[in-house]
């Protein structure tokens, strides 16, 4: 770090992911960290079927490298190369993510919380869990935890405080009340729910481990990532009501009936199916945004509870440590202002949380029913054969966002430029049988002349 700071008592609400990284960081920079939770340590419990594993990708690596513990994280972690799509009636097709070498790595979230929460205490981290917060005085930094809300408090007196206490945080609320704070939440009509596959019997995987699998079926999808046990944690994404929804599938002989029309392949392997099906929660999925992520130089939101996404482009634990590291560049660069650390967080970080929203959002569409038709694989070929030829004129949107740390904004405007370049290019004739050739490639050049787009 560039400029000194002195050392400051700072509270972080929530021992997720990113309060267990923020935890780390500031240690890093000598400050005294004590971390709040409601919930009992995750260390010691078992874990609750409501998550989706984690795709680290080079955003959360380069976070996690900086923090120095990239190594003791990577140990966790199983690379995929792409994406191995089931389409019903049709072998296996696989699409890989980037270049060669190029992967997102599978981590399940409670391991990872797990060691982090580990890591963040050996870095002299103080946790406090089971202690909740009822309330937070913004202007004087003042934390206030109790067993219940109608009970006595705890009074704890903190220069700054981070709310890092996901997308219904209890930080968030209290800004809220504030005049000038603007607030959002939108839930999609599509709920999840956690499956489990087993490993076989000898402890190795029943699907190719370096791939993250996709069943995509239009309005719902099913989803698997491998696990270091063999095992593969697998999500059903599914709308709550409808003709094809949770609300539908009251019955086991009805969940049953549905994964063997729907999902025959992969029914057999499921372990404990319509067990599974009925005891983990159908969860919700929520996009949040908010503004400001501040309050005077005392109080800062970091990743979810500023901004929540939906899961799709595997980038909400991404951009949360992505938050972090720019805190803590800013804090080199700014020593013991931290108005200006806060207010240059929020300016720098707001428009790519917004962009990688509506990225996440789009993902769901392209996900669950564009990679099933030809004719978006088609154009994903030609994208990437091009790409290949002048690697200088063309980064595919997916890998701006995931294999690169350039900002999601820049992500989202090129590759709404890129869409529409291609969607000429569909319009040529007879282009299943000549979409490498050279006429194809001149066509998006002179496309790209008439409308350049910047590559870093």
């Amino acid at each position: 770090m560039a400029m000194k700071q002195s050392l400051k008592e700072m509270a972080i609400v929530g021992s997720g992911l990113v309060g267990a990284l923020l935890a780390i960081y500031l240690r890093k920079a000598g400050h005294k960290v004590t971390v709040f939770d409601r919930r009992p340590d995750i260390r010691t419990t078992e874990f609750s079927g409501r998550s989706i594993n984690l795709a680290m990708s080079n955003r959360g690596w380069k976070a996690l490298k900086e923090a120095g513990i990239e190594d003791e994280i990577r140990k966790l972690a199983i690379p995929l190369y792409g994406r191995a799509m089931h389409v019903v009636g049709e072998p296996v097709y696989f699409q890989k993510y980037g270049k060669e070498g190029e992967a997102i790595w599978s981590i399940s979230r409670g391991v990872l919380n797990r060691r982090m929460i580990d890591l963040a205490e050996a870095a002299g981290a103080e946790f406090r869990f089971e202690e909740k917060v009822w309330d937070v005085d913004l202007p004087t930094a003042q934390l206030f935890t109790g067993e219940t809300e109608k009970g006595a408090w705890q009074a704890y007196q903190f220069d700054h405080i981070f709310g890092c206490d996901g997308a219904f945080s209890r930080i968030r609320h209290k800004m809220q009340r504030r005049s000038r704070f603007d607030y959002s939440q939108d839930f999609l009509d599509v709920g999840y729910k956690e499956l489990t596959i087993p490993p076989n019997p000898d402890g190795t995987h029943q699907l190719d481990p370096n791939a993250f699998h996709i069943w995509p079926r239009g309005r719902f999808m099913f989803i698997a990532m491998p696990n270091l046990d063999g095992s593969f944690t697998c999500t059903l994404f599914l709308p709550f009501e409808g003709e094809i929804s949770f609300e539908s599938l009251q019955t086991r002989e009805a969940a049953r009936s549905f994964f063997l029309e729907y999902f025959p392949t992969v029914t057999p392997v499921i372990e404990n199916l319509t067990g599974d099906f009925f005891k983990n929660p159908t969860s919700a999925l929520v996009t949040v945004k908010c503004f400001p992520w501040t309050y005077w130089d005392k109080v800062a939101l970091v990743g979810d509870s500023a901004h929540a996404i939906v899961p799709f482009f595997g980038q909400g634990m991404n951009a949360g440590f992505e938050d972090i590291g720019t805190l803590y560049r800013l804090m080199g660069t700014h020593g013991d202002d931290w108005e200006a650390i806060f207010l240059n967080y929020q300016r720098e970080r707001k428009p790519n949380a917004d962009a990688i929203a509506e990225l996440s959002y789009r993902n769901f569409e392209e996900m669950s029913a564009k990679t099933a038709d030809p004719r978006f694989l088609l154009q994903k070929k030609i994208e990437k054969h091009f790409a290949l030829q002048y690697p200088d004129k063309w980064v595919p949107a997916y890998s701006r966002v995931t294999f690169s740390d350039r900002p999601y904004v820049e992500a989202l405007q090129v590759g709404d430029r890129q869409e529409a370049i291609m969607q000429q290019v569909m319009e040529m004739p007879d282009l299943e049988s000549r979409w490498d050739s050279p006429e194809v490639t001149r066509r998006i050049l002179h496309l790209l002349e008439a409308n350049p787009i910047g590559v870093e």
